[in-house]
């Protein structure tokens, strides 16, 4: 496992190469990021066509500027290079985010995904973005890099494969191939 000095952006082409480099070693045909406006897909593009990459990001109307966080124009060029875009509800937040913060309490999707940033927020996000990936169908139940960050751009990467949502239990996490090695206060 590789730990970068410190989380974020700056650590995004980092993370490509260390992906791209392990999917080919291991024989893995599928790399799913998280990229909120696109600055991390953008890292992934001239991979699109040797593996199938999704871009995962924000849902629709969370952003009254842009509607999913993401210029069209962006969306044109990544598509056309080879990239699958997704835009949809978090997995590991979605409704229980709204019942949270309207009535307090903890919920146990909320204690799942709290778990998982204890390996950071990178890994937690790489695992859901996955997961979301494949209950839309652009992915196979089959091992899977996922990518996530703390922020800005992308700082974690990990192997695992991945079960539907309704069954998120039975994914498997097989290695974390990169994180930052702490993150500052506030930041988890």
């Amino acid at each position: 496992m590789y730990l970068f000095d410190k989380p974020g952006k700056e650590n995004t082409a980092q993370v490509a190469e260390i992906a791209v480099a392990s999917a080919r070693e291991k024989g893995i045909r599928q790399i799913v990021l998280a990229s909120a406006t696109g600055f991390a897909a953008e890292a992934f593009l001239p991979y699109a066509r040797e593996f199938t990459v999704v871009s995962v990001g924000y849902c629709y109307y969370v952003s009254p500027e842009i509607p999913n966080g993401m210029s069209g124009e962006t969306q044109a060029r990544l598509r056309a290079g080879g990239m699958q875009l997704l835009f949809g509800t978090h997995v590991l937040s979605g409704a229980e985010h709204q019942l949270r913060t309207r009535f307090g309490g903890t919920y146990p999707v909320d204690i799942m995904a709290h778990t998982l940033t204890l390996f950071g927020p990178g890994v937690k996000v790489g695992i859901e973005c996955t997961v979301a990936a494949l209950d839309a169908g652009l992915i196979a139940p089959e091992p899977t890099i996922g990518i996530g960050g703390s922020g800005s751009g992308v700082d974690a990467a990990v192997v695992l494969t991945p079960d539907c949502s309704i069954r998120i239990l039975n994914t498997k996490v097989h290695e974390i191939l990169c994180k930052p090695s702490y993150y500052p206060a506030g930041t988890i």
